[in-house]
């Protein structure tokens, strides 16, 4: 199963990249027992929901991110407050190919006796607190995909420009192994704060617990909803 998921993801990336949005998904797994899934809903608070609450037989999480194209990382650094259309289409296809492609692996899954639940790209946050019920970045360092950086973004082996996908399953898939290498220039060395500066709204400090939301948020209300500023620097795409 766990080569059938792999191939599904890459196959469905392929075959909605017609507008040369994306490179390569990567795929990562980990187990619903993992004890870090219940550490997130004790320091994020109750609101985020453990894997058990979404599916209750889930055994396995799969994670995948789809890394945005060099043309919409590169589009996206140009211009300092607003988003590049480029990036603003690619955002958009990418919330409705990762539903499309979480979509056939439950149709997948269940085909093969077991059971799947998905989880929303977006709007699965309170629109009060700005707080989501599930961490798409989180599951996927769990699953083993990247670390996180000074951006609050996951930084992955392809970059952290890009949008993430989770599908819980009741099957149980061997885990894939966490990275321990940093892919931060400012956890690695101090070298870089390019997400700080290039932050339309100062809304991130040096600081990873410290992050104005509602300034964030405000932002991508004037701009069609997405930004990604703070996205597009020398950790975006390797």
């Amino acid at each position: 199963m766990r080569k059938e998921i792999i191939e599904l993801i890459t196959i469905k990336t392929e075959e909605g990249n017609q507008f040369d949005f994306y490179r390569k998904p990567l795929v990562g797994f980990s187990s619903a027992a993992d004890p870090l899934y219940a550490k997130i809903k004790e320091e994020v608070g109750l609101h985020h929901l453990r894997p058990a609450e979404i599916l209750p037989e889930v055994k396995t999480i799969v994670s995948f991110f789809l890394p945005f194209s060099k043309k919409v990382v590169e589009a996206n650094r140009r211009g300092h407050d607003v988003p590049a259309q480029e990036w603003v289409d690619s955002y958009a296809h990418a919330n409705n190919l990762i539903g499309k492609t979480s979509q056939d692996l439950a149709d997948l899954v269940a085909s093969r006796g077991f059971k799947a639940a998905l989880v929303n790209t977006i709007k699965n946050y309170d629109e009060k607190t700005l707080k989501a019920s599930w961490s798409h970045r989180s599951a996927a360092f769990l699953s083993g995909l990247g670390r996180f950086g000074l951006s609050r973004m996951l930084i992955t082996p392809a970059g952290g420009a890009g949008r993430y996908g989770t599908i819980l399953i009741s099957e149980e898939l061997l885990p894939s192994v966490r990275p321990e290498e940093e892919l931060c220039l400012f956890w690695k060395n101090g070298s870089c704060r390019y997400c700080l500066e290039h932050c339309p709204v100062k809304a991130l400090d040096d600081d990873p617990d410290k992050f104005d939301r509602q300034a964030c948020q405000l932002n991508l209300n004037k701009s069609q909803g997405v930004c990604g500023k703070c996205a597009v620097g020398p950790c975006a795409i390797f």
